[in-house]
This record gives C-alpha cells, structure tokens and sequence, in this order.
C-alpha cells in the first residue's frame, strides 16, 4: 500500500532559482514545472519539489526540530567535495570519518542543510 517517499518540497522565494543550484551543484534535472513549482530529480530517482515561500525565513541549527537535512550519497567523496569547494559552496562543518562513512554539511542557495555522504557500507 505504501511505497515510500515520492518527494520531499523545499519552500523557496525563488523556486526557478533554486532548482537550477541543484542542477548546477548537484547534476540534478528539472523534470516538472507547474504554477510556480518545480521538481528536480538526482541520478537516483530521489525528487524535490521547490514551491514558492510565503514570509520571512528564520535562523536555522542543523539540531532544531524538524526536518534538518537532505543527503546527498556519492560514489566519490573526494571529487564531489572538491567541486562544491570549486563552486564556492558555504559549508557548515569539516569533513567528518563517523565509523568509516565520510560526511560533510553544506547550504544550498537558500541556506537549506545537505549534507554529504559517502558510506562504507550500506544502511540495512
């Protein structure tokens, strides 16, 4: 009955704008646009949908209730860290080993979470 997440939706002033920071910084594609949102999807199937804000963003901790971060699982860690640094992405902490799985938080282009991930093995 239930088959699990289609998409997650991201409120933005500037949905247009945002989708295109997940096709430049991430590969993502626009695969849908309707009445001002727009869905972009990962290599992976894993979709997003931006849809226009409403109101005046407040301060975020990567800790406050919620939903707190997108991650992002790659293949390579190092490469895909060194291009977001070439891209001037904001990061939010270092490179951290947790057990062999190598992570690093980031902002996107509204200041949203993503974090980084490459795993030495999988989740069960």
């Amino acid at each position: 009955m239930f088959k699990g997440l289609e998409h997650t939706a991201i409120a933005s002033p500037n949905p247009e704008r945002l989708a295109q920071w997940y096709v430049d910084h991430l590969g993502f594609i626009i695969n849908h646009r309707y009445d001002g949102n727009v869905f972009v999807k990962a290599q992976n199937g894993g979709m997003l949908e931006i849809i226009p804000s409403e109101g005046d963003r407040t301060p975020q901790k990567l800790k406050d209730p919620g939903l707190r971060h997108l991650a992002i699982a790659v293949d390579d860690f190092e490469a895909a860290h060194r291009q977001l640094r070439s891209q001037d992405v904001e990061f939010a902490t270092e490179v951290m080993n947790l057990k062999g799985n190598l992570l690093v938080f980031f902002l996107d282009g509204d200041g949203n979470f993503v974090h980084l991930i490459h795993r030495s093995a999988p989740l069960p």
